[in-house]
Parts: structure tokens; C-alpha cells; sequence
């Protein structure tokens, strides 16, 4: 859960939340974003333990983001505008078995993103 005071957030993407039927549903409106870059991190398959999980195309398996330090590993992504509230909206959305932490994107810019808990 986020702890705001009404401040945006930044939540940088690289998958089902970039998407505008996934926007509309989590969110209630389309995200203004911008293009960036996490670098140190790649994208691996992982199993999934959430249940919800078998009703996707790709069953119990997803991406999911893997901090390697590599600098030459990187993800390319969106960050999302959000509100504390569409934050919390965006952690009830995501698959019960990854955590939200900060990272530094390649433009410098400080957001959440989401790993493999």
C-alpha cells in the first residue's frame, strides 16, 4: 500500500499496465506516461503461485523483472502517472506474488516498479 498525501506517483511498467483496457479497468481513465529505461534489471520467466494466474494465456507462468547490477540488463518501460489511490489500485491489480520497490530509472527519475516477491 502506498503512503501519499495526494503527491503523484511514478510507476514505471513494462507489461499488462500499459495496456488501455487494463488502464480503463484498474484505473478508470487512461495514464499519461513517459518511455524510460530500468537499467540492471531483465526480464526472466518465473512460475506463479497466484491461482489467478491459470485463467491467462501463459497458465502459471509470467515476466518479471530480475535485478542482475549488469548495466548493460535493461528493461524498457513506461512510467505511469498515478495517484496514491490508483497505486494501490495498480498493487491489488498485479499477481499476489510480486512486491512493489523504488528503483532509479536511466532517465534519473525515481519510481515503483514491480519484482518477483
Amino acid at each position: 500500500m502506498s503512503e501519499g498525501s495526494g503527491t503523484e506517483e511514478f510507476l514505471f511498467t513494462y507489461g499488462a499496465l500499459q495496456a488501455p483496457d487494463v488502464q480503463l479497468d484498474t484505473f478508470g481513465r487512461l495514464i499519461a506516461g513517459d518511455d524510460d529505461t530500468l537499467p540492471g534489471f531483465r526480464l526472466d520467466d518465473v512460475e506463479s503461485t497466484d491461482e489467478r494466474g491459470a485463467s491467462m494465456p501463459h497458465g502459471h507462468r509470467r515476466r518479471s523483472l530480475r535485478h542482475t547490477g549488469d548495466p548493460h540488463d535493461r528493461v524498457f518501460g513506461t512510467v505511469l502517472h498515478l495517484t496514491a489511490a490508483e497505486l494501490d489500485a495498480a498493487d491489488e491489480y498485479l499477481i499476489s506474488d510480486s512486491r512493489r520497490i523504488p528503483v532509479v530509472l536511466a532517465s534519473g527519475a525515481t519510481a515503483w516498479v514491480y519484482v518477483a516477491a
